[in-house]
């Protein structure tokens, strides 16, 4: 409004610079509040009474029309800004709603369990969402510390709804039941009763007992865990044989068999969703997560989680097309 004005009163009425003053309100209804919109109008509507009299154009036909532009614009103007602090004040509550649905579903895990560490991390696809398709869980048992780390097929709030029925079925199974083998099966009779069609649900589930040297593993075709030597060895822990997803069990094939890998201190096991090696950088080629965890040297498992999460963004180079779930299980050495 300024710079209209100084340039008005440089070139002259033969210009017709007079309208542009309008543009103050215009942006003031895109970045401001409604009360900042109607002040910044007022003070257009005076400014070009100003200078319409200054130009000689005060009551004449081109006075009056930038005149009504002007008012015309600022109506415009506080119209767009109700309505976007509106559409700020809905997003403001979903948002609010979904923090406390995420607190349901994936609530904090327990960081410790004698000498084991456990650091999550959850980017969800989803822009300005808290939560998604994937889902985790830690639970500490008479058996020793479970946990489930798993990704829903398909997305939305339908994809929430059946995490939420595996992580509420897992809690329960995880403490009561002898074996990973009858979690397991909890899982498949819980999700017969909430799954339609072909939907499915990959997941790996663990068990460490207290003071074992071994993780067991049992994995419904989801991708392996990662295993993270004290010495410096990676290696990916593959299942003996593959298995169908929890949801299709079904179709009659045998369930996975639960297998055994040495866990000594000092050894990390990284669960993770298809959406972290599945990230692709801008010339197609997926997230090397066996050649880029370099960051989990940390001693800190958070610290260090955060930081092959922030590799994982690096790669990206932007928002990553699958939420992207994580779970570091670390034996500490001392």
């Amino acid at each position: 409004m300024a710079v209209v004005a100084a340039a008005d009163l440089i070139t002259g009425p033969g210009v017709g610079l007079l309208p542009l003053v309008s543009l103050g309100p215009a942006f003031a209804g895109l970045t401001g509040g409604w009360r900042r919109t109607v002040a910044i109008g007022v003070v257009a509507v005076a400014l070009c009474l100003v200078l319409s009299a200054y130009d000689g154009l005060y009551g004449t036909r081109r006075g009056f029309t930038a005149l009504l532009s002007i008012a015309g614009v600022t109506a415009a103007g506080l119209a767009a800004a109700v309505r976007r602090q509106r559409r700020e004040t809905e997003l403001a509550s979903v948002r609010s709603i979904a923090e406390v649905a995420q607190r349901v579903l994936l609530r904090p895990v327990p960081r410790g369990a004698g000498r084991l560490r456990v650091a999550v991390s959850y980017t969800s696809a989803v822009a300005e969402a808290r939560i998604g398709g994937d889902l985790y869980e830690v639970v500490t048992s008479p058996q020793g510390v479970r946990l489930i780390v798993g990704d829903v097929q398909g997305k939305g709030l339908e994809a929430v709804e059946t995490a939420a029925v595996v992580v509420g079925a897992f809690r329960e199974a995880a403490y009561d039941e002898p074996d990973l083998t009858a979690v397991g099966e909890r899982l498949e009779r819980a999700l017969e009763r909430h799954l339609t069609q072909e939907k499915f649900v990959t997941a790996v589930l663990a068990q460490v007992q207290d003071g074992g040297a071994y993780v067991t593993l049992l994995n419904f075709g989801h991708p392996a865990p990662l295993m993270v030597r004290t010495h410096g060895e990676v290696r990916y822990l593959a299942p003996p044989e593959r298995a169908l997803p929890l949801g299709l069990g079904a179709h009659g094939t045998p369930g996975p068999k639960p297998y055994d890998v040495l866990f000594a201190p000092g050894d990390q096991v990284l669960f993770y969703t298809d959406g972290v090696i599945e990230a692709r950088d801008p010339s197609g080629d997926f997230y090397p997560l066996e050649q880029r965890v370099g960051g989990l040297a940390q001693r800190d498992p958070d610290a260090a989680l955060a930081a092959v999460r922030q590799d994982l963004m690096e790669h990206a180079e932007g928002p990553l097309q699958d939420d992207a779930a994580m779970l570091l299980l670390r034996y500490r050495d001392g």
